[in-house]
């Protein structure tokens, strides 16, 4: 099915755009600021794809994506970078909105982050021949790092909605590492990672949505604040 991942994006991005509009919350007068994020962090996230697609770390498989590709990825790939992070910023602020007690209480967001921050680097400074996982828990320990140090309010915060956003995710990213098709649309070189997987999905990914979302997040919150909109 060749449109596979494009229906995986757009599936993802459609529910929750659509329920930006509802009155009671308003999330799409977030837009702009939201939109301007997004493509700030994907900017580096596509160029790390891209080089480990020339690399051979990971790879796409044709029979899945319409065939248009751009520096040896699929615009569908471009486009998971946009329309996950916009579905995963919704629950986010979602959670915060109809529930904006649900945080981790200052104690335990200092210990887990601690507690992560030196457990990634142990696995990144372990494993400095696996190119993703190592590269991988880098990066995750640096938004840690990043958000203990300048912003530990929205790290407690997202701690408790990344949970909830692991739901999406593992549904999203299991089809497309190949939990319920023939073969995965999303190909990974086990020789690049730890080979530990939560069905069929790397380990790994589970820290670089961490990552990846958490960056989006920090940097609408900036953005956001320099503008008024309620």
């Amino acid at each position: 099915m060749k449109s596979l991942y494009l229906i995986l994006n757009l599936g993802s991005f459609l529910i929750p755009f659509i329920y930006s509009f509802n009155k009671k919350m308003n999330f799409i007068r977030y837009i702009a600021p939201l939109f301007v994020s997004i493509t700030i962090i994907a900017i580096p996230y596509i160029i790390w794809d891209i080089w480990f697609t020339k690399l051979g770390v990971w790879g796409f498989n044709p029979k899945y994506y319409l065939g248009f590709t751009f520096f040896h990825i699929p615009i569908e790939e471009y486009l998971f970078f946009f329309c996950i992070p916009y579905a995963s910023v919704f629950i986010h602020y979602a959670l915060e909105f109809f529930f904006p007690n649900l945080v981790l209480h200052k104690k335990y967001t200092n210990l887990l982050t601690v507690l992560l921050i030196g457990l990634s680097l142990f696995i990144a400074l372990t494993n400095l021949n696996k190119l993703y996982t190592s590269s991988n828990f880098f990066v995750f320990a640096l938004a840690l790092i990043f958000g203990f140090l300048c912003s530990k309010k929205s790290l407690s915060r997202f701690y408790i909605s990344y949970l909830v956003i692991l739901i999406p995710f593992i549904l999203v990213n299991g089809i497309l590492t190949g939990s319920i098709i023939k073969e995965p649309i999303v190909w990974y070189n086990n020789a690049e990672n730890l080979g530990i997987r939560f069905g069929t999905i790397p380990i790994e990914d589970f820290a670089y949505a961490f990552s990846l979302l958490y960056f989006v997040i920090f940097t609408f919150e900036i953005l956001k604040n320099k503008s008024t909109y309620d």
